[in-house]
């Protein structure tokens, strides 16, 4: 039977800001998105007050004004969560990094290795963690990845209730038909709001009772999804632990403006930052997408997109800047306040050598060669060394 962790940081954005500055521990904290626009994490004397996830700063500072909230730093946070993931090779060569503040790790057989329990490994991991970096973690320890997900919840809020100071939760042959029944079916990993409706109707309200549904129902109304679903809550590893990183749909960066705008240069700045972040992070996976698309979101939460097929696969922003201020500029309403913007890049695929000819590979090796110096400087001197700017729009 495969043992399978879930390593997963506890308010992660929160513990990094306290790497930084210890004297936050114990604190009411809250780390704001982009410009800050909303709460994207929490310390737990904060959660105690009532703020929740995602709440608009401009709310939670005046309901919760004895709060210390601070602008998010994702380059700092992807930088440690680098760290806990090279820590975890420690333990086992195969690693999923599920996001940035949590990952799977497949450790059947490593107890000969480390000559200890699983349990213990799982403990020792989270050891490690902590005293080596500095932050703190919940683990589930089960026979697959839904179940340790379920775990890992189960250590979380055991350490948050002050009940298992452990950090670390299993779920095993003897606990897990109890925990199943407890479990409502919308707190199963992969459960999303339709399916839970869809589930509701047919009266499965719990993991026990999805652990029941007969194969040919699963068959007929979820397909392959729900009879792996099945496999998994019975201990049966239908999703092993892939060390081989998956190629993402889509990678998309938004962001809200620090105040609501309908200045076309404030907007159109944004937009080379976010492009800029999108195409970062596409060149560090060795990846390329070949479809563009702008969005703004205005300020009563009106979605607006414009999107093109590009020519040719792409990596760099230096060669979609200009497509991205035709895009906008065919959706840019001057009258409208607008509150965010972002850039999403689709249809991405793994990087291929591209026959070009001769004038095209010019320009498009010039572009590279652009983009791999600006982040051979952001890696020396940090994310947002350098900005692209946009012309300031004359005024009429």
């Amino acid at each position: 039977m495969a043992k399978i962790v879930l390593v997963d940081c506890n308010n992660f954005f929160v513990s990094c800001e306290e790497l930084f500055d210890p004297s936050l521990k114990g604190k009411a904290v809250c780390v704001l998105s982009n410009n800050d626009g909303c709460v994207i994490a929490r310390s737990n004397p904060a959660k105690d007050l009532g703020i929740t996830m995602g709440m608009p700063y401009f709310i939670a500072k005046k309901k919760f004004k004895n709060v210390t909230y601070i602008s998010g730093n994702i380059s700092r946070y992807s930088q440690i969560s680098k760290r806990i993931m090279q820590k975890l090779c420690d333990f086992t060569p195969e690693i999923e990094v599920y996001s940035i503040d949590e990952a799977f790790l497949d450790i059947t057989g490593c107890e000969r290795v480390h000559k200890t329990s699983y349990f213990e490994i799982a403990k020792k991991i989270r050891a490690v963690i902590k005293n080596e970096i500095g932050v703190d973690v919940s683990i589930g320890l089960a026979a697959s990845k839904t179940l340790a997900k379920l775990a890992s919840e189960i250590a979380k809020s055991g350490l948050r209730k002050k009940l298992d100071l452990s950090g670390v939760f299993e779920i095993n042959t003897q606990n897990v038909n109890e925990i199943l029944q407890k479990t409502p079916i919308s707190e199963i990993w992969g459960i999303g709001r339709n399916l839970e409706r869809t589930l509701r109707r047919h009266n499965i309200r719990s993991g026990a009772d999805f652990q029941t549904l007969p194969d040919d129902f699963l068959k007929r109304n979820l397909g392959k999804i729900g009879l792996d679903l099945k496999a998994e809550l019975l201990g049966i590893s239908a999703n092993p632990v892939s060390s081989e990183p998956q190629v993402p749909k889509s990678i998309s960066k938004t962001a809200s403006f620090r105040e609501f705008t309908s200045d076309k240069s404030i907007i159109k700045n944004a937009l080379n930052y976010h492009a800029h972040r999108v195409c970062t992070k596409l060149r560090y996976f060795n990846l390329t997408a070949k479809m563009l698309t702008v969005m703004l979101r205005t300020k009563d939460f009106r979605v607006i997109t414009n999107k093109i097929m590009l020519e040719e696969p792409v990596d760099s922003e230096f060669e979609i800047n200009q497509k991205i201020y035709k895009l906008f500029d065919e959706i840019y309403v001057p009258e409208i306040i607008y509150r965010s913007a972002g850039v999403i890049l689709s249809k991405v695929e793994r990087r291929k050598e591209a026959q070009l000819c001769l004038f095209e590979a010019e320009k498009r090796i010039k572009s590279k060669n652009l983009s791999k110096a600006w982040d051979n400087i952001e890696r020396k001197y940090g994310f947002g060394s350098l900005k692209m700017g946009a012309i300031r729009e004359k005024e009429e």
